[in-house]
């Protein structure tokens, strides 16, 4: 037997295989910054690995790595060693850099993504 120009495994009966849907693409821009990303992904789990944060946010180790470090240069975490693994530990009551949000403190955001998500509210038609 010898196989068919379209391939061992395709039936000439069934036609050509569909089309694979395309993947989805990254939007080109979000209203938190990379920064605010990692910010919360530590918040959701301090003792999360540098390669799980990176996987979490959707950047690299290397670039999770220097997020960090600015953040904890700018006081809104420190790290603490525990054994061979490093802890995150968040500085909630730091102020937001832009001047716009300066008067808020972190924390609101950090409670914001912390509880579950709010429930999506329909308007109800008024009675007459």
């Amino acid at each position: 037997m010898t196989a068919s120009p379209q391939g061992p495994d395709k039936d000439p009966e069934k036609g050509a295989d569909p089309p694979v849907p395309p993947a989805p693409t990254r939007p080109t821009w979000t209203f938190l910054t990379n920064h605010g990303h990692v910010l919360l992904a530590v918040a959701a789990d301090p003792q999360a690995r540098i390669t799980d944060i990176a996987a979490r946010v959707g950047i690299t180790p290397r670039s999770t790595l220097q997020i960090l470090k600015d953040l904890e240069g700018g006081g809104y975490l420190h790290r603490v060693r525990a054994g061979r693994r490093t802890r995150y530990a968040i500085e909630p009551h730091q102020h937001f850099r832009h001047p716009a949000t300066a008067n808020r403190e972190i924390d609101g955001l950090l409670g914001l993504f912390s509880g579950p998500a709010p429930a999506a509210t329909v308007p109800r038609a008024e009675s007459p």
